[in-house]
């Protein structure tokens, strides 16, 4: 695990990420002597948040973009 500054961590962000591609180091990047935040290598499972579920995959059988009828409307809100 590697700590720096913020100021480092903006001097040295290129080597620092290449620490994390070929040797899969942490990089944790302190402001005034605290952890702020932390640099590391993507997981597969967090390459694409976007990606559907397994589980939920085709079982949406309808445009949920669709505007709604009339009759789909409440009664109090026709």
């Amino acid at each position: 695990m590697i700590t720096v500054n913020t100021h480092e961590a903006k001097t040295r962000l290129s080597a620092l990420l290449l620490a994390v591609e070929e040797r899969g180091e942490t990089v944790i990047i302190c402001r005034n002597g605290k952890p702020a935040a932390e640099l590391r290598a993507i997981t597969p499972t967090t390459a694409d948040p976007l990606r559907s579920h397994p589980e939920l995959a085709g079982r949406i059988l309808y445009d949920p973009t669709e505007a709604a009828t009339v009759d789909e409307w409440p009664e109090d809100a026709r």
